[in-house]
């Protein structure tokens, strides 16, 4: 009897532990908005040719016999994106990827401007490229702060490299977060903050703009995305 009343106490604790758990989940992710719904790309525009649902993810595969010629994008279109926080898991098998936000439709599909970039060798994962615009911002690693005559200059570092690279699971499940507030842009892989940027160049920056995800010319490859949630920011 007395084993039993042990065992019961155990299990309740247990409970309570797990009870507390799942409301400091909840708690962090209190204001975040699913943007993906698992099943559909109701919300999502791109090429139906090269993006798809599978297994609960978004799916952008180009293949020998279906390439792209130039990058690709499927566009978040409910709403432009100006001061947020993004969360998501990421995976790719070859090629190379990203997430652009603030970013503009130069053409049906094909997008500019900045994307926290991510490849399948793991050499860029990280980094903060911008598409169609003045390039390589900031290096994972790196805290950059662009002046106002668009010269790029140290202002420290963020996680040492080495220790980014450690934690990225080639091929396999990821996590990105994107913290846009004002011109200052933070992203983390896993956890990592890889690039710290403020943009004061005010002729090249953007402040607000679409969201969207990469498909990149070249190889065959696959890129996919779950559990995309977003927090619009207050100003």
């Amino acid at each position: 009897m007395k084993l039993t009343r042990i065992t019961a106490g155990m299990l309740s604790l247990c409970f309570v532990l797990a009870a507390g758990s799942l409301a400091t989940a909840e708690e962090k992710e209190q204001g975040f908005k699913a943007i993906f719904d698992g099943k559909t790309l109701k919300g999502w525009e791109g090429n139906p040719k090269l993006w798809s649902v599978k297994d609960g993810t978004i799916s952008g595969q180009t293949t020998k016999d279906n390439p792209t010629r130039g990058n690709t994008f499927l566009i978040w279109r409910e709403s432009d994106v100006a001061d947020f926080e993004l969360r998501l898991s990421f995976r790719i098998v070859g090629g190379n990827s990203g997430i652009q936000y603030r970013s503009k439709e130069v053409s049906k599909w094909v997008i500019g401007g900045y994307q926290a970039d991510f490849d399948a060798p793991g050499g860029w994962t990280g980094s903060l490229y911008e598409e169609k615009g003045r390039g390589m911002l900031a290096k994972r690693g790196s805290k950059v702060v662009i002046s106002s005559d668009g010269k790029k200059l140290n202002a420290g570092t963020t996680t040492p490299e080495k220790d980014i690279v450690a934690t990225i699971k080639k091929e396999g499940w990821n996590s990105y977060t994107i913290i846009a507030k004002g011109n200052h842009l933070i992203q983390k892989v896993n956890g990592n903050v890889t690039i710290d940027l403020v943009d004061n160049q005010e002729s090249k920056r953007a402040m607000k703009g679409l969201l969207a995800l990469q498909l990149h010319a070249g190889p065959p490859m696959l890129v996919q995305f779950k559990n995309i949630r977003i927090k619009m920011l207050d100003k």
